[in-house]
């Protein structure tokens, strides 16, 4: 049985921001920060100083940090710990582990921010009960993540489903995609950065619900479902980030993805009940850094 009177911190560290916290093992968050991406030093600074006050209030019994990646989770790799190739400036093959290592001798859990996700929503969220599911962020990038028999997913790497590629019809959409490795993979068509270089806003969610941007983001990411649940056949799917704000997504998403499967898939819940297989995220804006909390716990003796 787990002790509820342990306290964790979770680290979610996104592209655009980091969210920090404190919390038990039942998923409850009691102190909670945000502090934005910037550069390494700056950023890490103000997560130090969040851990070494949470560590002095309530001595903690461990660390979770859910980290955008790529990253390098193999605790017998000589490499573990870093974000690897990462487009984001200045955190190529940083030592994240090890810069919150330096500061605290405490067990230190390192996974994706989608792995953790996924994790913290089979705990406490819409995924519990379920042995496997996928996470899904859409926001400043794509990833996704998740569980497969109870466990968090994890191979030569861990999964990069945000870089796969989809149908890109360039007479529809003649935008070349930002992804500064693959150009027009799932991220550079439809995360927020393509979505703002597209249509020339500020943010994706400034676009008005008429628009037709979000027809083609609905195909963008309902080929993505489509290929998830063909290829990991998962029990549930669970799809959070900034751009998923605009929550009329979710229905898009769900008929695209039902058309392109075209009867293929004979299971009930994909054919009559895609509301409740193809959802938001039962933790909210917490799914990230409950996720990180759940990574400290599994790490704690």
């Amino acid at each position: 049985m787990k002790n509820n009177k342990k306290i964790f911190a979770g680290i979610e560290a996104g592209g655009t921001k980091f969210v920090c916290a404190a919390g038990n093992s039942l998923g409850e968050v009691i102190e909670r920060e945000t502090f934005p991406t910037t550069t390494p030093k700056e950023t890490m600074a103000c997560v130090n100083e969040f851990l070494a006050r949470m560590d002095a209030k309530y001595k903690l019994s461990a660390i979770g940090i859910a980290s955008f990646g790529p990253i390098d989770p193999d605790p017998k790799s000589p490499d573990f710990g870093h974000i690897t190739t990462t487009p984001k400036p200045g955190w190529g093959h940083f030592n994240i582990v090890g810069s919150v290592k330096e500061k605290f001798n405490l067990p230190i859990g390192f996974d994706t921010d989608v792995n953790g996700a996924a994790l913290g929503e089979s705990r406490w969220g819409n995924g519990q009960g379920l042995d496997s599911l996928v996470y899904w962020t859409v926001g400043t990038g794509i990833g996704a993540g998740g569980m497969l028999a109870g466990k968090m997913m994890h191979g030569l790497i861990h999964p990069e489903m945000g870089h796969t590629f989809v149908n890109h019809d360039r007479v529809k959409d003649p935008f070349p995609g930002v992804c500064p490795f693959h150009k027009d993979c799932l991220e550079g068509l439809a995360s927020g950065p393509s979505m703002k270089a597209r249509w020339g806003v500020k943010s994706a969610t400034d676009l008005p619900a008429d628009h037709q941007a979000w027809d083609l983001e609905a195909d963008y990411l309902g080929h993505a479902m489509a290929n998830c649940i063909l290829t990991l056949s998962p029990k549930k799917i669970i799809i959070g980030g900034g751009v998923m704000f605009r929550t009329e997504l979710y229905a898009k998403i769900r008929k695209k993805t039902k058309e392109l499967l075209n009867g293929y898939i004979q299971h009930r819940l994909i054919l009559k009940d895609i509301d409740n297989y193809i959802v938001a995220p039962g933790l909210g804006n917490n799914a990230g850094v409950c996720g990180a909390l759940a990574i400290a716990e599994a790490s704690s003796p």
